[in-house]
Formats: C-alpha cells, sequence, structure tokens
C-alpha cells in the first residue's frame, strides 16, 4: 500500500510504508537515509512502547509481549545521561512497529544521521518519532542493535 494522508498526518500498513515516510522526512532534512532495519525483540514480538531523548541521542524500546527492554543502535553508550520519554501517537495508544533508517558519510558504511520511524499498531499513523546525528560507526552493526 501506498502512504495515505489524512490531515497533517501519514496513515499506512506495514514497513514499506514507514520507510517511504523515513525516505520523504530524511530528505526534506538534507540527510537522506539509505539503509534500514526494522526491531523484532528475541522473542520474536515486533511491537514496542518507545522512549527516546533526542538531545542525548538516546532509544529504548520496550516488547509489548514479553517486557524486554532494549537500548537501540549505539544508545547503551548514552542510556546514564539520558532522560528518557515515552512516544504517544495522537490516537493516544503508545504500541508501535519500529523502523529504524540511517544516512552515510559519503564514500563510507558508516551512520551520520539516525531517523527511527514509528507505525502506531492502532490508527496505523506513521512517522519519524525521533532522529539525531549520530556517529554510529558501521551501518550493519548500528542497524543490527535497532
Amino acid at each position: 500500500m501506498a502512504l495515505k494522508k489524512k490531515g497533517r498526518y501519514w496513515y499506512g500498513d506495514g514497513p514499506e510504508d514507514t520507510q517511504a515516510e523515513i525516505q520523504r522526512y530524511s530528505k526534506a532534512n538534507k540527510y537522506p537515509a539509505t539503509r534500514f532495519a526494522a526491531s523484532a525483540c528475541i522473542c520474536g514480538h515486533r511491537v514496542f512502547g518507545l522512549e527516546s531523548d533526542e538531545e542525548t541521542g538516546a532509544a529504548r524500546r520496550t516488547c509489548t509481549a514479553c517486557g524486554n527492554v532494549h537500548l537501540m543502535g549505539d544508545s547503551a553508550e548514552y542510556a546514564d545521561e539520558a532522560e528518557f520519554g515515552g512516544h504517544e501517537c495522537v490516537c493516544g495508544e503508545e504500541s508501535f512497529e519500529l523502523l529504524s533508517g540511517v544516512a552515510l558519510y559519503a564514500e563510507s558504511n558508516d551512520v551520520r544521521w539516525y531517523y527511527l520511524g514509528c507505525r502506531c499498531t492502532s490508527c496505523s499513523l506513521v512517522g519519524v518519532f525521533a532522529d539525531w546525528k549520530c556517529e554510529g560507526g558501521d551501518a550493519g552493526v548500528f542497524l543490527a542493535a535497532v
């Protein structure tokens, strides 16, 4: 399905729509995302609560099935300094499918900018709920930890 705009917000059916929104958003931000990875819990579940601190550059997800808490990307390096705040959809729900996207430095595989895309499991709103400049190192290693 293609993204559908309703009022100020975009809605979609799955990761491909979240990726399209990250691409739209990141292009406008002047650091286009080129690599992506969906979040999955060690229990196999793919729906999470999300907290982040954009100033510090840290995010953590909590599995809605088993309660496992996971620091995303390189967030473990910054978690002690972070003041995590929760995310809520415009519909009031707090459960999301998560897709991470990264922009890379030219001629490199190193992360330059991190985008955290969400799709609400209740109303299907998609959006970039957090982003920041990120010196995350190798994109493959970084995205394997989202």
